[in-house]
């Protein structure tokens, strides 16, 4: 796609346009302009579903997977993404132009929605829905300006550390505008979610802007920003009042595996000793899989689900597996991406965590010998299957931004950050046990008991490391937890086609935080690049 600059991302577009052309073409060919298209409150709620067809987390998905340990080369690679893998990340990064580009498209989007808005005069009996739709584009307008945040600020515990460049109206064709600072961009990101929160229709589902969406966004922004009374209040008022409760692991069909080190296929033969009968792979794999958690994931059903981006079967959308395989999710599908050996093997260290099963699909190729095998390239093959596809769509599926269980691990960091590290209730060890409780279908976990905070956290990191593979979290959890708690990329030896390479990168290594895209830099003239990167590449 061609590279043009921030401010000519002005498009007006009218319903769902999809194309990479319109990323940057200010007028798309027999386009109404939007002071002409939006001109009562129908046409606001038609521009607004286009709004939201522009809305992606797919390239946090993507990076953070391959960037970090989530992800391991496949035995179908032809080399795709092997820069970002290999941690050789620059200004000309796709996904972070994926970011940068695609999240300001939303937010213009949505200004332009807001300046037509302004001008038209709702009846009465229109009030309502007027004002839901403008509370929606400003929802969209904070969620993704903190997206936005979370990647390329410097710094998101400080609010005077350079943060992104706000956009709060529809700029000029020719006009530059600079990053401005975390805290004033949080400070439009606040006043947006207050006035969602009040002007938000009671009856929107998970799919759209919700007042429950506000608050957690609220709970992860002021856990990013170390606000953390804040944060558990928020994500515990999601908890009380969102109507949803943990995804269970159960029902399974039986009989169920219970050996920790049993191989899903081992050669040709996929029933060994401890491994799941034929009929339980189809009863949790298959289409109609009586696995509530599989379901969630597999969009048969809400789930926990709090907010997800809509991702229909039919049409060009995005297929977010396509970003590890070829064709499906199976070891047929020439995968060029597959699960990391160690988030593997964290996966597979407790029995009956139902997690192993839905990132990991029944087709994969296990070797037990895989870190002396010289061949272990094509005799341990895991594949990534937390994106199960739907219908005609084998690698397409709705984005899962926000989850009950990222509420439960929020208060389980703000417990430890007070003090309240152990016990039944309210404690850290009582928010993990609810996660890996809920997540086992061989029954109630232990309740953990941590000597300190940092062994605490530690803790919490590896629940999310595990809970969020493969939604985009890894990459922001090690960039504001790293240095705190001595941890960083964890990827096994095996992780890499070529032996030798790096595993690792140093937690204070200015790569956690993203570059501003090159296109950028070459054309606004008052953008400032982050530390490390090059203007030039």
């Amino acid at each position: 796609m061609k590279k043009f600059k921030l401010l000519l991302l002005s498009i007006v577009a009218f319903g769902f346009i999809t194309s990479c052309e319109d990323a940057y073409k200010i007028v798309q060919d027999g386009e109404l302009n939007d002071d002409v298209a939006v001109q009562s409150v129908d046409d606001m709620q038609a521009y607004l579903n286009g709004v939201y067809t522009h809305i992606s987390t797919g390239s946090e998905i993507a990076f953070t997977a391959i960037f970090t340990d989530e992800c391991g080369t496949g035995a179908g690679s032809g080399g795709q993404n092997f820069d970002t893998h290999r941690f050789q990340l620059t200004a000309a990064n796709g996904y972070a132009e994926g970011m940068w580009y695609g999240h300001y498209e939303a937010i213009n989007r949505a200004n332009r929605l807001l300046r037509a808005a302004a001008i038209i005069v709702p009846a009465p009996e229109e009030e309502a829905a007027y004002n839901s739709i403008v509370a929606q584009a400003r929802a969209i307008r904070a969620f993704c300006h903190f997206e936005l945040l979370s990647y390329f600020s410097t710094d998101m515990k400080d609010d005077n550390a350079l943060g992104v460049i706000l956009m709060d109206r529809v700029p000029g064709t020719l006009e530059d505008l600079p990053r401005s600072t975390n805290g004033e961009v949080y400070a439009l990101i606040n006043s947006d979610l207050d006035f969602a929160a009040a002007n938000l229709a009671d009856d929107l589902t998970y799919k759209f802007m919700t007042k429950n969406l506000v608050n957690a966004i609220r709970a992860r922004m002021n856990l990013y920003r170390g606000n953390y009374a804040l944060a558990q209040q928020y994500a515990q008022d999601v908890i009380d009042n969102s109507g949803l409760s943990l995804a269970p692991a159960t029902p399974v069909a039986a009989p169920a595996p219970t050996n920790p080190n049993y191989s899903i296929v081992v050669a040709s033969n996929p029933l060994t000793a401890g491994s799941p009968t034929a009929a339980w792979n189809t009863a949790f794999y298959g289409a109609a899989t009586t696995n509530p958690y599989r379901k969630m994931f597999a969009d048969l059903n809400q789930g926990e689900i709090i907010f997800a981006l809509d991702r229909p079967a039919t049409g060009g959308w995005e297929n977010i597996a396509g970003n590890f395989s070829t064709n499906t999710t199976n070891v047929s599908g020439s995968p060029f991406f597959e699960v990391g050996r160690n988030l593997f093997n964290a996966f597979r260290a407790v029995p009956g965590d139902v997690r192993r099963y839905a990132n990991v699909d029944n087709t994969s190729k296990i070797n037990q010998n895989y870190d002396t095998d010289p061949n272990y390239i094509s005799s341990d093959i895991l594949i990534i299957d937390k994106y199960p596809g739907k219908g005609s769509q084998p690698l397409r599926n709705d984005l899962k931004v926000y989850r009950l269980s990222e509420m439960y691990m929020i208060l389980a960091e703000c417990y430890a950050r007070s003090g309240n590290l152990n016990g039944a209730t309210a404690s850290t060890a009582w928010a993990v046990k609810k996660i890996r409780d809920a997540r086992n279908f061989l029954g109630a976990q232990p309740l953990p008991v941590y000597a300190d905070a940092t062994e605490a956290l530690k803790d919490v990191l590896l629940e999310r490391r595990k809970e969020f593979s493969f939604e985009g979290h890894r990459y922001v959890d090690l960039r504001r937890l790293g240095v705190e708690l001595n941890v960083s990329i964890d990827r096994n030896a095996t992780d890499d086609e070529v032996a030798g390479l790096p595993t690792t990168l140093s937690n204070t290594d200015y790569r956690f935080t993203m570059p501003i895209p090159t296109a950028e830099i070459n054309a606004n003239g008052v953008i400032q690049q982050n530390p490390g990167y090059s203007n030039s590449n």
